[in-house]
């Protein structure tokens, strides 16, 4: 949007320019053109200013926020940042396994133009085949949509289903893009609490008590990030009658379900709620370690008769971004049908597993720091007591970290935690590097105060 310049301090500044310079359309043997080149760079460059959207005023992706700046400034300057902001596999050494590369590389002669806008048949059945291993009912190949990463099919299910005021129920902490896709669509984001003293579950009371009439969606995030809490038959199912009572939209966002840690099982949402209208989103990204691949999908299942208008919208979304990487979707059927690969790396002699393992144990050994057993996902969500290190401002904290350690994390509030006690940290490095890592956070906060 471009708007004028609101401040009239520089007026006076720009009356002398026309005394000196006429209307700027005037030329005399002195001057010459210059007068026009004057007034219209004067007029390009103060008198205007570009301003982004205002549905922008109140979304925030703190993940890749002000801190990471900072870090990248430090990074130019030639110092070595370690990075556990991102749960992004690649730069620790996790490579997508060697079948999915080879299928991609060996279907790139038959990639290069568009697919049906919902996705290659391939890869779709593959997925809703997927589901029926999961014990989901009714799903059809035209139920299935593949995106570019999970990220871009929650934005169009949410721009197709809100209206301006209309409000959803996220989890908090949440994976923020969750709350920034409704408030893009002009929706309210309605945070119920998750709680940390009962293994990171939702506060059912809470969740029943932000019900309103203008509440359209229930989002789920299991397993959860930040948290890596799994949730049990028994939460869903009180979420899920919760959303039968009210006749809401549920939203699964199951991005890990196949990583697991000890004995936690992953239950799929949909398959205890064939009467709602639930949509599952899922992708390659963690599982199979091709971040950058960008290979998502959402599966829509439940009484789909009574959705037709909105299943419309997002074909309509679906439409006009003409269809997904198609490269990146013939990794889906290998990826689905083939070895499970993450399975070796959450055995009790696998990365994941003994990552996950020291994360915990380093972080509680801090004083004045404790933190609940991730069991999925590849975060820990650690709380900082503030009667040992009262902390105001995490963003600060957070900031302060980097600049003394040269550590990047993520704060707590970023995830939408009301209060400024918690921050999150990846799991992907070696032992050694977390060892370094969270050794240099403990001694940080000896010494820590705002």
């Amino acid at each position: 949007m471009i708007a004028p310049l609101q401040s009239t301090s520089l007026a006076p500044t720009l009356s002398a320019f026309k005394r000196i310079y006429g209307s700027g359309h005037t030329q005399d043997s002195q001057h010459g053109s210059l007068h026009t080149v004057w007034i219209v760079h004067f007029r390009d460059h103060i008198a205007m200013q570009v301003s982004k959207s205002n549905k922008l005023a109140n979304v925030c992706y703190d993940i890749r926020g002000p801190v990471l700046k900072h870090a990248k400034r430090l990074e130019e300057e030639g110092h070595r940042i370690l990075k556990l902001n991102i749960g992004n596999p690649a730069p620790f050494g996790f490579e997508a396994p060697d079948e999915i590369l080879q299928d991609v590389i060996r279907n790139l002669p038959t990639a290069q133009g568009y697919s049906d806008s919902k996705g290659l048949f391939s890869a779709r059945k593959a997925v809703m085949q997927y589901y029926q291993q999961k014990q989901v009912e009714g799903i059809g190949i035209e139920d299935i949509y593949l995106g570019n990463g999970v990220s871009e099919l929650i934005v169009m299910a949410m721009q197709a289903l809100l209206n301006n005021g209309d409000e959803v129920l996220v989890p908090a902490p949440d994976y923020p893009l969750w709350t920034a896709a409704v408030t893009l669509a002009g929706g309210h984001p309605v945070h119920y609490l998750c709680d940390e003293q009962a293994n990171w579950w939702p506060d059912l009371a809470d969740i029943k008590a932000k019900i309103t009439p203008n509440t359209k969606a229930l989002v789920i995030i299991n397993p959860n990030n930040p948290t890596g809490a799994v949730y049990s038959r028994e939460v869903l199912q009180g979420m899920l009658e919760l959303a039968r009572q009210h006749n809401l939209v549920v939203f699964s966002d199951e991005i890990y379900d196949k990583i697991l840690y000890d004995d936690a099982v992953h239950i799929c949402t949909a398959s205890l709620a064939p009467d709602l209208l639930c949509l599952t989103f899922n992708g390659l990204s963690k599982s199979y370690r091709v971040a950058g691949f960008r290979s998502g999908w959402v599966a829509i299942s439940g009484p789909k008769h009574n959705a037709q208008s909105y299943i419309e919208g997002i074909d309509m979304l679906a439409n006009m971004r003409l269809c997904a990487n198609v490269p990146s979707q013939h990794a889906i059927q290998t990826a689905l049908g083939g070895y499970q690969s993450i399975n070796d790396l959450l055995l009790p002699a696998g990365r994941l597993l003994e990552q996950r393992n020291r994360t915990w144990e380093l972080l509680n050994d801090i004083p004045g720091v404790s933190c609940v057993k991730p069991m999925g996902a590849l975060y820990a969500f650690p709380r900082i007591d503030p009667k040992v290190c009262p902390i105001h401002n995490d963003e600060k904290f957070v900031l302060d970290l980097l600049l003394s350690e040269k550590l990047l994390v993520v704060q707590g509030t970023a995830f939408n935690w009301p209060w400024p006690d918690h921050f999150r940290v990846v799991t992907l490095p070696r032992v050694d590097d977390l060892d370094m890592a969270i050794g240099r956070i403990g001694n940080f906060l000896k010494s820590y105060r705002q």
